[in-house]
């Protein structure tokens, strides 16, 4: 049961409001933030959930005239101008300033927890056919992609197309220059060097993109005899390391932008380029993005001369801990496994497998983006939690 206003009064010659709750804690709202976000229907708009109020009507040294504890479950504040605004208690707690009721809206908003992984990795599983057709599964699924960074779906069928049910199921697929779904197999004059047999180092996909995509699915529709096995490696995890191990090769991949580009003709003719940091970092430091693709990195390198050589160290230094067997993970997808995986987060590669006149490995691949993942996690959340 939440909890209920004890207490209500205005503070700071009326800048702020504080509340005082049932168990004795108190929260305080600036009155620019109250004003800005009354719920009346003048102001909001309930239908779209959105602020109807404009922000040139609003006074940013605003004062509340007159504030009221209506009962114990709401709040009612008249402005200067007699206009009213009614809050109830549980919405204003949810939006306590405090920072530990922000640190819980954060992550109930954006499920921030991380689980960490090398070669120790215990790769999640679940059936495919029940993420389509059962809620709790779906909501399963999404939830371990976002914290583990990875889940295999077992059992689809081996033919193109399971990938747009999948699409379906989240919403919808991002279409990029290699089209919706995008087929991995051996190519004569291959646009891609995934379209080929050889070993594919660790990387993440299209880094020469602005906002490269947040979620790679890979269906595997045929596995050849030798080779061709899959490798993963978390990150976030290595990244960690790295900076722990030498501060300075962190502090140049996350701040030297690397030229990366991709040139070609696929679901349509593209010339792409892009700048990008190796690790794109928070405020705080934390690695929240992996954007390195050796394939795709340009020829082209605009930072001066006498930065190069220490940028290169720290890459192999980087690319080192990413390649060292206590990190890594390899598997080998059979028929029918979709491996689902954070294409923010975790690097992916390939073992090399033979070359022949027939194609022995097809795999059918897709993105998503990370929006569309966590848009279907919180409406799926709401369903199988029966929360508002």
């Amino acid at each position: 049961m939440s909890l209920g206003i004890q207490k209500v009064e205005a503070l700071d010659e009326g800048h702020f409001i504080c509340v005082e709750w049932e168990d004795g804690r108190e929260s305080s709202y600036p009155c620019i933030w109250l004003r800005d976000n009354c719920q009346c229907p003048h102001c909001f708009l309930p239908s779209a959930g959105a602020r109807r109020l404009l922000f040139e009507d609003l006074d940013v040294n605003i004062v509340v005239k007159q504030v009221a504890l209506a009962d114990r479950k709401k709040i009612s504040v008249t402005w200067p101008d007699e206009h009213t605004s009614v809050y109830e208690a549980e919405w204003l707690k949810k939006r306590c300033f405090s920072e530990e009721a922000r640190a819980v809206m954060r992550a109930d908003l954006f499920l921030p927890e991380c689980q960490y992984w090398g070669s120790d990795l215990q790769l999640p599983k679940i059936p495919f056919e029940e993420i389509l057709h059962n809620d709790e599964s779906a909501y399963k699924w999404l939830c371990t992609l976002k914290k583990v960074g990875i889940v295999l779906l077992t059992g689809a069928a081996t033919k193109q197309g399971e990938l747009i049910r999948l699409g379906h199921r989240i919403g919808f697929l991002r279409l990029t220059f290699y089209g919706p779904t995008w087929q991995v197999q051996d190519k004569a004059d291959a646009n891609n060097v995934a379209y080929t047999t050889g070993r594919l180092c660790f990387h993440t996909d299209y880094p020469a993109l602005q906002h490269p995509p947040g979620v790679q699915f890979l269906h595997c529709i045929k596995q050849t005899a030798a080779g061709g096995e899959s490798e993963v490696v978390d990150g976030f995890h290595v990244s960690n390391k790295l900076k722990k191990q030498n501060p300075e090769a962190y502090q140049i991949l996350s701040s030297t932008f690397v030229d990366y580009t991709d040139v070609g003709v696929d679901y349509c003719d593209f010339a792409v380029n892009c700048k990008q940091r190796i690790i794109d970092v928070d405020s705080r430091g934390q690695a929240i993005r992996i954007n390195y693709n050796n394939a795709t990195r340009d020829t082209v390198f605009d930072i001066p001369a006498e930065k190069v050589r220490p940028f290169y160290a720290a890459l192999k230094e980087f690319n080192d801990l990413l390649n060292n067997a206590e990190h890594k993970f390899t598997y080998k997808l059979k028929p029918g496994d979709i491996v689902t995986f954070d294409n923010w987060r975790v690097l992916h590669g390939r073992q090399s497998y033979p070359s022949c006149s027939e194609v022995t490995r097809h795999l059918e691949g897709a993105y998503a983006d990370w929006d569309v993942v966590m848009s279907r996690l919180r409406l799926l959340r709401k369903r199988v939690l029966n929360r508002d």
